[in-house]
């Protein structure tokens, strides 16, 4: 082993503890390593920003813009909602509507669907009296082995697609993932259909605990006449560093404040809505002229009016609120919200809202104005998984929704046909879409997740930097030395066991980058072909269900589904297994 390998093979253990810690976002922590390499001359500028002008990963900002013009205005969400409401058994609904998810998440990104349907699903749960959680966590996995049956179902596939053009191989052709695709999706659904089903928890969300257990998160006081600080502001008052408590509310006559400001002023009548540990309330019940309203009948969902309404989110993996506390992030002021409370693990915090130190995956409950979900649906800082009024985004215009959608359609038959590569025909798609005013470019923007793209571009300097060392090599040896006595299958085995390991720990693209090198080596070392060995490390990086950390989209379903980190173990790990056998067996057969 040379210095070069040692110093390499550091670098990357280091990066793996730190995502493994959540010491920082995901890009950045990768984006550092990067930068350590460029700097130590182990890579050149050009090695180092290759990934940024790789064509895979220009093709997923593309398809960023192309989802979310086709999820701008509905049409879909519509679709589904119709299409559910009419089936009457709880298994017939799961297949009325998962079949056509695994169909949409072949064609778009698989975050935004499950964006989108975790709040359709809730409220047909809701209206049916069925637990959410057993539908969440299907609708995660389903999107999941959706996006492997075609080049763009998910980021993943066009990264290790990106990076085959790179090395001068050639990549996949839109349909080629779909002979592993289609087996897993389908193996998946009859297994999420019985023994999933079974084993799927009866939880309530999130949001279903917190308004069975009201009193614990909201207090009432009202404001007499003897209080010192009538007509002066909420600062003045004292009522801004409350310890362990915080007001989220004032309701004056028919009129709500909310979010309540410093330099509010408060007045003879008011009620003060409080949130945050409300056990602490003794505290504000020694200030005089303030009464606490004991047999106050306010439920949670009274403090909604037409401008306020209650929120769920989810704190993503690119957030730029992790590690800092509510307060230290200056969220009120930031989004216009309040904070009612936090769940992790679904568990509340038991804390005061402010010194909450935020981390990815958990569930904040916001009190928020009426355009909150408009303005914040493409944040990068949370994914935003309370229903939209559908009214607003259908009424935006249904024919530009089916032109978006056919645009989609005429895309995919130019790669098909072979027309068209699949980085000419999304460029064509977002051309046509801005020059038609389908979306703006301003909305364009907001749709491309920049920090996703960072940590992929980041990812492939340090793959480069593995082949460059010798690492991927000597690693690649490794792996033959172990499996090669054992034949083709246990190799197979091994690399989809060590990227699917990867996936769970890091992020599924950085997953691939890393072990594509290493792929690569061995069919060299072996004399088989690559593409074998490219398929399983594509569907490996895919296949996350045993933890919510690993895929985006088990995050999003975390929180409302109140599920434990133990629920995901208990139901992805079968799925784990079922689908590693499949692609190990399928891929032996095809390609070997």
């Amino acid at each position: 082993m040379s210095y070069e390998m040692i110093f390499v093979l550091l670098m990357i253990l280091v990066m793996l503890t730190a995502l493994l810690l959540e010491l920082a976002r995901p890009d950045m922590v990768v984006f550092s390593v990067l930068v350590v390499f460029l700097l130590s001359g182990l890579l050149t500028p050009e090695e180092a920003l290759k990934g940024f002008s790789n064509q895979g990963m220009l093709t997923i900002a593309l398809l960023f813009i192309v989802a979310g013009a086709v999820q701008k205005h509905g049409i879909i969400d519509q679709i589904m909602r119709d299409w559910l409401s009419r089936s009457k058994s709880v298994k017939g609904s799961m297949l009325r509507f998962f079949l056509p998810t695994s169909l949409f998440s072949a064609f778009l990104n698989n975050t935004p669907i499950v964006v989108t349907f975790t709040p359709i699903i809730k409220k047909w749960c809701e209206e049916r009296g069925i637990a959410p959680s057993k539908f969440l966590i299907p609708l995660s996995y389903v999107t999941i082995l959706g996006g492997t049956i075609t080049l763009m179902g998910t980021s993943t596939n066009l990264v290790v697609h990106g990076m085959l053009l790179d090395y001068d191989l050639e990549g996949f052709s839109l349909f080629q993932l779909a002979i592993v695709g289609i087996p897993i999706t389908i193996i998946g659904l009859i297994y999420l259909f019985t023994v999933g089903y079974k084993l799927l928890p009866n939880h309530l969300g999130f949001r279903e605990q917190v308004t069975a257990d009201t009193r614990e998160y909201i207090a009432e006081m009202t404001v007499q006449n003897d209080f010192p600080f009538l007509d002066q502001s909420v600062k003045k008052a004292g009522l801004r560093e409350l310890k362990g408590l915080y007001l989220i509310e004032i309701i004056r006559g028919k009129e709500r404040i909310s979010p309540v400001r410093s330099t509010t002023i408060i007045q003879h009548g008011d009620r003060l809505i409080f949130t945050g540990m409300i056990t602490t309330i003794a505290d504000l019940q020694n200030k005089k002229g303030l009464v606490l309203e004991t047999g106050s009948d306010l439920e949670l969902e009274d403090l909604r009016n037409g401008q306020v309404q209650l929120v769920e989110a989810v704190v993503s993996h690119q957030s730029s609120l992790i590690s800092k506390s509510i307060k230290e992030s200056q969220f009120r002021s930031r989004f216009d919200a309040g904070v009612l409370a936090v769940h992790r693990n679904n568990e509340r915090i038991k804390s005061k809202v402010g010194d909450i130190v935020l981390k990815p995956g958990d569930i904040l409950l916001l009190l928020a104005g009426s355009d909150f979900i408009r303005k914040y649906q493409q944040s990068t800082d949370f994914y935003v998984v309370s229903s939209l009024g559908t009214p607003t985004n259908l009424n935006e215009n249904r024919k530009k929704g089916w032109f978006s959608v056919g645009v989609l359609g005429a895309m995919i038959l130019f790669v098909t046909v072979g027309w068209l590569s699949m980085f000419k025909a999304m460029t064509l798609a977002v051309f046509l879409l801005i020059i038609t005013k389908i979306i703006t470019p301003e909305e364009a923007k907001k749709y491309v997740q920049f920090n996703v793209l960072l940590l992929i571009a980041s990812a492939f300097g340090v793959g480069a930097a593995m082949t460059k060392s010798g690492l991927a090599s000597w690693m690649a040896e490794g792996l033959l030395t172990l499996g090669e006595p054992l034949g083709i299958f246990v190799i197979l085995l091994l690399i989809y066991i060590l990227t699917n390991i990867f996936t769970e720990l890091i992020t599924n693209s950085a997953a691939a980058v890393l072990m594509l090198p290493i792929g690569i080596e061995m069919a060299g070392s072996l004399g088989v072909p690559y593409m074998g060995f490219a398929v399983i490390i594509t569907i490996a990086a895919s296949a996350s269900f045993i933890t919510p950390i690993g895929y985006q989209t088990n995050l999003i379903v975390y929180g409302p589904g109140g599920y434990k980190f133990k629920d995901y173990v208990k139901v992805g790990t079968p799925l784990s297994l079922l689908v590693m056998i499949a692609t190990v067996f399928i891929v032996k057969v095809v390609w070997f």
